[in-house]
Protein backbone atom coordinates (compact mmCIF):
# COMPACT_ATOMS: atom_id res chain seq x y z
CA UNK A 1 0.00 0.00 0.00
CA UNK A 2 1.27 3.44 -1.10
CA UNK A 3 -0.02 6.18 0.95
CA UNK A 4 -0.62 8.12 -2.04
CA UNK A 5 -3.06 5.43 -3.02
CA UNK A 6 -4.86 5.91 -0.20
CA UNK A 7 -8.39 8.79 -0.01
CA UNK A 8 -9.96 7.86 3.21
CA UNK A 9 -9.21 6.76 6.14
CA UNK A 10 -11.79 4.37 8.06
CA UNK A 11 -12.01 3.78 11.39
CA UNK A 12 -13.06 0.66 14.31
CA UNK A 13 -13.95 2.58 17.34
CA UNK A 14 -14.06 0.71 20.44
CA UNK A 15 -10.12 -0.12 21.37
CA UNK A 16 -9.55 1.70 17.91
CA UNK A 17 -10.65 5.43 19.05
CA UNK A 18 -12.35 4.92 22.54
CA UNK A 19 -12.08 2.44 25.47
CA UNK A 20 -14.42 1.70 28.29
CA UNK A 21 -12.95 4.30 31.63
CA UNK A 22 -12.10 3.31 34.05
CA UNK A 23 -12.79 -0.14 32.77
CA UNK A 24 -15.75 -2.47 32.30
CA UNK A 25 -15.62 -3.66 35.45
CA UNK A 26 -15.51 -0.50 37.37
CA UNK A 27 -18.42 0.86 35.57
CA UNK A 28 -20.38 -1.91 36.76
CA UNK A 29 -19.58 -1.92 40.11
CA UNK A 30 -20.13 1.02 40.59
CA UNK A 31 -23.69 0.94 38.79
CA UNK A 32 -24.37 -1.86 41.02
CA UNK A 33 -23.57 -0.33 44.05
CA UNK A 34 -25.46 2.46 43.23
CA UNK A 35 -28.80 0.66 42.89
CA UNK A 36 -28.14 -1.26 46.48
CA UNK A 37 -26.19 -4.47 44.74
CA UNK A 38 -22.99 -5.81 46.06
CA UNK A 39 -20.45 -4.58 46.95
CA UNK A 40 -18.80 -6.54 43.92
CA UNK A 41 -15.38 -6.93 42.56
CA UNK A 42 -14.47 -4.89 39.65
CA UNK A 43 -11.40 -7.24 39.25
CA UNK A 44 -13.68 -10.30 38.58
CA UNK A 45 -16.67 -8.30 36.85
CA UNK A 46 -13.41 -7.90 34.63
CA UNK A 47 -12.50 -11.41 34.04
CA UNK A 48 -16.02 -13.08 34.07
CA UNK A 49 -17.07 -9.88 31.49
CA UNK A 50 -13.67 -10.77 29.39
CA UNK A 51 -14.27 -14.42 29.44
CA UNK A 52 -18.35 -13.96 28.60
CA UNK A 53 -17.00 -11.58 25.53
CA UNK A 54 -14.48 -14.02 24.21
CA UNK A 55 -17.03 -16.86 24.10
CA UNK A 56 -20.23 -14.34 22.86
CA UNK A 57 -21.70 -16.39 19.67
CA UNK A 58 -24.13 -14.60 17.16
CA UNK A 59 -23.77 -11.28 19.21
CA UNK A 60 -25.93 -8.65 17.34
CA UNK A 61 -25.69 -5.67 19.76
CA UNK A 62 -28.94 -5.60 20.43
CA UNK A 63 -29.95 -4.47 24.39
CA UNK A 64 -31.04 -8.15 24.83
CA UNK A 65 -27.87 -9.60 23.96
CA UNK A 66 -26.10 -6.79 25.90
CA UNK A 67 -28.14 -8.09 29.20
CA UNK A 68 -27.60 -11.60 28.88
CA UNK A 69 -23.90 -10.54 28.43
CA UNK A 70 -24.05 -8.46 31.57
CA UNK A 71 -25.74 -11.28 33.26
CA UNK A 72 -23.24 -13.54 32.41
CA UNK A 73 -20.51 -10.85 33.91
CA UNK A 74 -21.99 -10.92 37.45
CA UNK A 75 -23.13 -14.78 37.67
CA UNK A 76 -22.25 -16.15 40.93
CA UNK A 77 -21.07 -12.58 42.14
CA UNK A 78 -24.47 -10.73 42.88
CA UNK A 79 -28.32 -11.32 42.47
CA UNK A 80 -29.48 -8.06 39.97
CA UNK A 81 -32.39 -6.09 40.43
CA UNK A 82 -35.00 -5.66 37.77
CA UNK A 83 -34.16 -2.37 37.34
CA UNK A 84 -30.16 -1.98 37.06
CA UNK A 85 -29.92 -3.53 33.44
CA UNK A 86 -31.42 0.01 32.11
CA UNK A 87 -29.64 1.97 34.25
CA UNK A 88 -26.44 0.37 33.33
CA UNK A 89 -27.38 0.40 29.42
CA UNK A 90 -28.30 4.44 29.82
CA UNK A 91 -24.44 4.34 31.73
CA UNK A 92 -22.50 3.77 29.25
CA UNK A 93 -23.93 6.04 27.03
CA UNK A 94 -22.57 8.83 29.12
CA UNK A 95 -18.91 10.43 28.15
CA UNK A 96 -17.79 9.62 31.82
CA UNK A 97 -17.55 6.14 30.94
CA UNK A 98 -15.09 6.20 27.84
CA UNK A 99 -11.78 7.55 27.32
CA UNK A 100 -10.59 8.56 23.97
CA UNK A 101 -7.21 7.56 23.46
CA UNK A 102 -4.49 10.21 23.73
CA UNK A 103 -3.42 9.69 20.27
CA UNK A 104 -6.64 9.81 18.28
CA UNK A 105 -7.25 13.40 18.27
CA UNK A 106 -3.70 14.20 16.40
CA UNK A 107 -4.07 11.58 14.43
CA UNK A 108 -8.08 12.37 12.92
CA UNK A 109 -6.07 16.12 12.71
CA UNK A 110 -3.30 14.95 10.73
CA UNK A 111 -5.49 12.97 8.40
CA UNK A 112 -7.68 15.86 7.74
CA UNK A 113 -4.60 17.80 7.10
CA UNK A 114 -3.63 15.19 3.88
CA UNK A 115 -6.86 15.62 2.43
CA UNK A 116 -8.24 12.50 3.51
CA UNK A 117 -12.11 11.79 4.29
CA UNK A 118 -12.75 9.70 7.55
CA UNK A 119 -15.66 7.27 8.71
CA UNK A 120 -16.24 5.17 11.50
CA UNK A 121 -17.59 1.71 10.85
CA UNK A 122 -18.11 0.24 13.88
CA UNK A 123 -20.75 -2.95 15.60
CA UNK A 124 -22.49 -1.02 18.24
CA UNK A 125 -25.71 0.18 18.46
CA UNK A 126 -27.95 3.27 19.30
CA UNK A 127 -25.69 5.29 21.71
CA UNK A 128 -22.73 5.18 19.13
CA UNK A 129 -23.56 8.38 17.39
CA UNK A 130 -24.98 10.68 20.33
CA UNK A 131 -21.42 9.42 22.30
CA UNK A 132 -19.02 10.41 19.40
CA UNK A 133 -20.96 13.96 19.63
CA UNK A 134 -20.75 14.48 23.39
CA UNK A 135 -17.06 13.08 23.43
CA UNK A 136 -15.63 15.68 20.49
CA UNK A 137 -15.43 13.54 18.00
CA UNK A 138 -18.41 13.56 15.78
CA UNK A 139 -16.94 16.42 13.76
CA UNK A 140 -14.35 14.39 12.24
CA UNK A 141 -16.29 12.53 10.31
CA UNK A 142 -17.69 12.71 7.21
CA UNK A 143 -19.58 9.50 7.59
CA UNK A 144 -20.90 7.67 11.13
CA UNK A 145 -21.67 3.90 9.90
CA UNK A 146 -23.35 1.70 12.90
CA UNK A 147 -23.74 -1.77 12.50
CA UNK A 148 -27.26 -1.44 14.00
CA UNK A 149 -28.25 1.32 11.77
CA UNK A 150 -27.33 -0.43 8.62
CA UNK A 151 -28.29 -3.73 9.19
CA UNK A 152 -25.04 -5.85 8.87
CA UNK A 153 -22.13 -6.91 11.06
CA UNK A 154 -18.06 -6.42 10.95
CA UNK A 155 -16.68 -8.26 8.85
CA UNK A 156 -19.48 -8.30 6.55
CA UNK A 157 -18.84 -7.04 3.41
CA UNK A 158 -22.00 -5.02 3.32
CA UNK A 159 -20.74 -2.52 6.37
CA UNK A 160 -17.60 -1.70 4.42
CA UNK A 161 -19.21 -1.00 1.23
CA UNK A 162 -21.76 1.13 2.87
CA UNK A 163 -19.14 3.30 4.04
CA UNK A 164 -17.53 3.39 0.88
CA UNK A 165 -20.68 4.42 -0.94
CA UNK A 166 -21.59 6.86 2.10
CA UNK A 167 -18.14 8.48 1.86
CA UNK A 168 -17.84 8.13 -2.27
CA UNK A 169 -14.45 6.59 -2.58
CA UNK A 170 -13.70 3.43 -4.19
CA UNK A 171 -13.13 0.72 -2.09
CA UNK A 172 -9.50 0.24 -2.94
CA UNK A 173 -8.66 3.34 -1.71
CA UNK A 174 -10.08 3.69 1.62
CA UNK A 175 -7.72 2.22 4.22
CA UNK A 176 -9.60 0.86 7.10
CA UNK A 177 -8.05 0.84 10.91
CA UNK A 178 -9.28 -1.38 13.60
CA UNK A 179 -8.20 -3.68 16.58
CA UNK A 180 -9.84 -6.84 15.54
CA UNK A 181 -8.09 -9.11 13.09
CA UNK A 182 -11.27 -11.04 12.60
CA UNK A 183 -13.65 -8.18 11.97
CA UNK A 184 -11.28 -5.57 10.86
CA UNK A 185 -7.92 -6.33 9.02
CA UNK A 186 -9.93 -9.34 7.29
CA UNK A 187 -13.28 -8.11 6.90
CA UNK A 188 -11.80 -4.89 5.35
CA UNK A 189 -9.61 -7.03 2.77
CA UNK A 190 -12.52 -9.02 2.07
CA UNK A 191 -14.65 -5.99 1.02
CA UNK A 192 -11.26 -4.89 -1.13
CA UNK A 193 -10.17 -1.81 1.46
CA UNK A 194 -6.74 -1.85 2.48
CA UNK A 195 -6.53 -2.37 6.21
CA UNK A 196 -4.26 -1.79 9.41
CA UNK A 197 -4.05 -3.84 12.34
CA UNK A 198 -4.33 -1.47 15.84
CA UNK A 199 -2.60 -3.39 18.35
CA UNK A 200 -2.24 -1.34 21.45
CA UNK A 201 -1.01 -4.20 23.50
CA UNK A 202 1.99 -4.63 21.18
CA UNK A 203 1.25 -8.24 21.31
CA UNK A 204 0.28 -9.33 17.82
CA UNK A 205 2.68 -9.21 14.92
CA UNK A 206 2.15 -7.05 11.59
CA UNK A 207 -0.22 -4.47 13.37
CA UNK A 208 0.65 -0.77 14.65
CA UNK A 209 0.45 0.48 18.38
CA UNK A 210 -0.26 4.20 17.84
CA UNK A 211 -2.86 5.73 15.24
CA UNK A 212 0.10 8.48 15.06
CA UNK A 213 2.34 5.70 12.60
CA UNK A 214 -0.06 5.22 10.05
CA UNK A 215 0.63 6.34 6.78
CA UNK A 216 4.03 6.76 7.81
Amino acid sequence: MKSNEIRAVTLDAAGTLLEPWPSVGDVYARVAEECGIGPVSPVLLNRQFGDAWKTKNQFDYSKLAWRKLVQKAFAGLASLKPAFFDQLYDEFAQPRCWRVFSDVPPALERFRGRGLKLAVISNWDERLRPLLEHIGLAPYFDAIVVSCEVGFLKPSQQIFAHAAAALKVPANQILHVGDSMTEDAQGAQAAAFHAVLLDRTGIAEKSVKNLARILE
